[in-house]
């Protein structure tokens, strides 16, 4: 058995969490803040048997999508965005996916 611990950007949230429950996987979701934007994600532990951990990880490249953020440039966001200055383009979304090993599973 395997523990999928998967981080998300909130606006995939939903729909990932939909599509493992329409394939018949149990989730339990976590609000968690971090990752360069210190914006709000997800955390989603999904519990599953050796054989579902790649149909899983599948899934969360569909709904997990990777798409692209303007952000200022400068070393203060905000100063840098006052003065309308230069912005860069930067990559955002996906999933970061941890698949762990669990010795025993119980639930009472």
């Amino acid at each position: 058995m395997k523990l999928i611990l998967t981080i998300v950007q909130d606006q995939d949230a939903d729909a990932t969490v939909q599509a493992l429950n329409d394939a018949g996987h149990r989730v339990t979701r976590v609000a968690s803040t971090g990752g360069f934007f210190r914006v709000g994600n997800t955390t989603l532990l999904i519990g599953v048997d050796d054989s579902a951990v790649e149909p899983v990880v599948s899934l969360l490249k569909t709904t997990c999508e990777r798409r692209t953020r303007l952000i200022p440039a400068g070393p203060n966001i905000v100063e840098s965005a006052a003065m309308m200055g230069a912005f860069v383009e930067v990559e955002v979304g996906g999933a970061n996916v941890f698949i762990i090993n669990v010795e025993h599973f119980e639930q009472v």
